[in-house]
């Protein structure tokens, strides 16, 4: 094929392989862009071939020794010319000296595999009608995120995720007017005691991500989140195979298992507190 050029890419442009991630049937939020890019705006790659998109990956750097790794699309028309592993190679060079995270199709394990990570756990999507349940008094507040809860967000989020991702979690749960995204969090005695979002998706609703203490606060958090949607709205939830009470909760409420992820790391294991991590944030960027 003709050489292919691969550059970082503006947000605009990389709406591309948002427009390519709904094609295969992975329904990316409508308002991710946003909050993505707030994460790191130089972690963003796309593949042009005589000025025409036709690859992408996303290598979010978050902190000095994590990465997050994403969007590895190649058009379909484009594959077999080696534009995907041109793309993976930009990608890695991008996070050179990072332990780097993903979240990969079953399929391609074995290639990440070839490349240096190894399996970590899976993530299973879980989709439906949620059931609707009232309102609990259960010794804790459920309420919308404030500004003044920021500091204390990002420090309790920071216990549930590989590094800092101060810039993202304020986007992610303050969005500008007009974003289809809302947050919630579980107060008790002054404390944060766990957090959740809502994102409207091409198809249905999102939640991520889904932290909590304890099971009780994440079921609490969860009917909070969908209790504004539309009767019929439909739901979708990633959790952690190895949190038991994750998997449970989601079919508790109704949802389904519609198909997995492997959970990949090159480096170190970060060892995450599965037990309080009731759905991963996004499948894109960790």
């Amino acid at each position: 094929m003709t050489d292919i050029v691969i550059r970082q890419a503006r947000e605009a442009e990389f709406s591309t392989a948002v427009e390519w991630a709904a094609g295969e049937g992975w329904n990316p939020g409508i308002d991710d862009l946003s909050a993505f890019f707030a994460a790191d705006p130089d972690g963003f790659l796309m593949g042009f071939v005589d000025n025409e998109p036709v690859s992408s990956i996303s290598v979010v750097r978050y902190g000095d020794d994590f990465g997050f790794l994403g969007f590895y699309i190649v058009r379909p028309d484009c594959r077999g010319s080696g534009a995907g592993m041109a793309t993976w190679k930009a990608g890695m060079r991008h996070l050179d000296g990072r332990t780097v995270g993903l979240d990969g199709v079953v399929e391609q394990q074995d290639n990440y595999c070839k490349s240096g990570f190894f399996l970590a756990g899976r993530n299973i999507r879980h989709t439906g009608v949620p059931v609707r349940t009232a309102e609990r008094r259960i010794g804790y507040d459920i309420r919308s995120v404030r500004s003044s809860d920021i500091e204390a967000l990002i420090a309790y989020d920071r216990s549930h995720f590989p590094a800092d991702r101060s810039a993202f979690v304020a986007d992610w749960t303050l969005p500008l007017d007009g974003v289809r995204r809302e947050s919630r969090v579980a107060v008790k005695d002054g404390g944060l005691v766990g957090y959740g979002a809502i994102r409207a998706c091409r198809a249905g609703y999102k939640i991520g991500p889904l932290f909590g203490d304890d099971p009780e606060i994440a079921e609490a958090l969860l009917s909070a989140l969908v209790r504004s949607l539309p009767a019929d709205a439909e739901v979708s939830l990633d959790t952690p195979e190895d949190n038991d009470a994750a998997v449970a909760l989601a079919v508790r409420s109704g949802l389904t298992p519609v198909f997995e992820t492997a959970r990949m790391y090159r480096g170190v294991n970060p060892n995450l507190p599965i037990h309080r991590i009731f759905g991963v944030t996004t499948f894109e960027l960790g």
